[in-house]
């Protein structure tokens, strides 16, 4: 489902977050490729390092339920899949990013590095 987000907070975003709890409250294994997540104890972390060869390059964020739903992110709007073929490619691209993802102390290390690049 196509959702644009002007539409959404036009017609107010309570409904959409009631709609969405129960998806969280099913769902066991929550999958997210965000450059924007932030480290938790409770949320493993895996920081692909600059140099890595990619074999993958999602253009986009994208949150994974399970295997029965994918929701992913644009500039303008949010697009949930339910297609079993689209969810599987993005649980596929997940996988990929993680393999080359650096974990612990060698994630630390990058993140670190990120920052004193930034002077």
């Amino acid at each position: 489902m196509y959702v644009e987000w002007r539409q959404l907070h036009r017609d107010g975003m309570r409904r959409v977050h009631e709609q969405t709890v129960p998806l969280y409250q099913r769902t066991r294994h929550f999958r997210v490729y965000a450059s924007n997540l932030v480290a938790q104890p409770n949320v493993p972390l895996g920081v692909i390092p600059f140099g890595v060869r990619r074999t993958v390059w999602p253009l986009e964020a994208f949150y994974a339920f399970d295997n029965s739903q994918v929701a992913v992110e644009t500039l303008t709007a949010e697009i949930n899949l339910i297609a079993p073929g689209e969810i599987g490619t993005y649980l596929k691209a997940f996988n990929e990013l993680s393999k080359l993802a650096a974990r612990g102390p060698k994630a630390r290390a990058c993140i670190t590095s990120a920052i004193d690049s930034l002077g």
